[in-house]
């Protein structure tokens, strides 16, 4: 690290948050991806956006790379700085600016975590409804445009974000959006912001739309013959017109990790999770009949269903905990992670071209999706000292 832009960066922030040590370096060189480690010149530690712009004009003035990190949770190499330079830390920048209770937003720092965020909002019985299971920033589910389990029914992040405060390169401040939801005259900055994964500016505030924790749940693990038949029933689940607030895709292999970490008793199959909610009990329950008809129709062969937040919470720790089954399953191996969406009615065709494919290819690997919106997931993985065989 050049000595003289390191005293710049103290003298704009403190000797106490401007760290070069490679030990601290090294913490902050690679994400939870199998992507190569780069190590980053320095990390700084803003508390404020106006910190992050001083650091934006003097990373400009001497041309160095800037990466923001947030949790490091990304699990396609995000958050690695391969230019080396600046990374800049928002684990300082974490806190709830404002809430607006009634009018369900909520103004937050970048680098308060998901389930932080979670907690303090479920206190006033209202959520933030994009849910990718790993407890990310909500800078980096910003920048990434981070869906997960709930994209069926409440959209993604980009669906979930009313204004931001953002640093340009070269230190410039922009507000985008409004807390009014209607927002009809002009260029959709914000939009355009969501999901431009660091290339276009650093997030320093966020403003998000909100909605009430629905009162009732009820919940399915609903097996069947083939992985083609589940995705089937996801597009005739959908077709009928049911609305899921989640609806997922799992491989028997999954369903047979849990039951053997969880002591559960799950069909060993092809699977669907399934979620529906609402403020009336009597609707969530007729709703899940409906599937359990549409689904009966194509032939499931297991059903266990559960009523209420506790039964909920039990499927969903399942799903969530399914990287952590792949990870220690197979220590060591190297993954390519697939992530591919279409429209619904294409759904069933696009699920069994990508079974014939990793059969053909006699790849090992299983297929998973936020089926709801059309979304499959497949992960590859081989030993390491194999990527460049895979590869070809």
């Amino acid at each position: 690290m050049n000595k003289v832009i390191l005293q710049e960066l103290i003298t704009v922030l403190d000797d106490s948050r401007v760290i070069a040590s490679e030990a601290v370096r090294q913490q902050y060189s690679q994400d939870e991806s199998t992507h190569p480690a780069v190590l980053p010149d320095v990390v700084v530690y803003p508390k404020s956006t106006q910190d992050v712009s001083n650091i934006a004009k003097l990373a400009s003035k001497h041309k160095m790379p800037m990466t923001a990190w947030g949790a490091g949770t990304s699990l396609e190499g995000h958050s690695i700085p391969v230019q080396g330079g600046i990374i800049i830390n928002f684990e300082n920048m974490n806190q709830i600016a404002a809430l607006h209770a009634e009018d369900f937003q909520v103004t937050v720092q970048p680098g308060i975590l998901r389930k932080e965020l979670e907690a303090a909002l479920g206190r006033h019985g209202l959520m933030f409804a994009p849910d990718p299971g790993a407890n990310a920033s909500i800078g980096g589910m910003i920048a990434n445009n981070a869906a997960g389990i709930r994209t069926v029914k409440y959209g993604a992040t980009k669906d979930n974000v009313l204004a931001l405060t953002c640093v340009l390169a070269d230190g410039t401040i922009v507000n985008t959006g409004s807390r009014s939801v209607k927002q009809s005259a002009g260029y959709d900055l914000t939009r355009l912001l969501v999901g431009s994964e660091g290339t276009l500016a650093i997030i320093t505030e966020a403003t998000l739309k909100l909605v009430p924790i629905p009162e009732h749940y009820s919940t399915a693990v609903i097996a069947f013959e083939s992985i083609p038949q589940a995705a089937q029933a996801v597009y005739n689940i959908r077709a009928y017109g049911l609305d899921p607030a989640a609806l997922e895709l799992m491989h028997p292999d999954m369903m047979g990790w849990i039951n053997e970490d969880r002591a559960t008793t799950f069909t060993v199959a092809p699977s669907l999770m399934v979620e529906f909610s609402g403020s009336s009990e009597d609707a969530v329950k007729a709703s899940m009949a409906s599937c359990q008809d549409i689904c009966t129709e194509i032939g499931n062969t297991g059903f266990q269903a559960g009523l209420g937040r506790d039964a909920r919470k039990q499927m969903w720790s399942y799903r969530h905990a399914l990287r952590e089954h792949n990870v220690r399953r197979f220590p060591g191996h190297h993954w390519v992670l697939l992530d591919v969406a279409v429209p619904i009615s294409k759904f069933p065709e696009l699920v069994a071209y990508a079974q014939a494919q990793i059969d053909a290819y006699e790849f090992d690997s299983r297929i998973i999706g936020h089926a709801g919106d059309g979304n499959v997931h497949a992960g590859i993985h081989f030993e390491a000292d194999d990527l460049q065989t895979k590869a070809q």
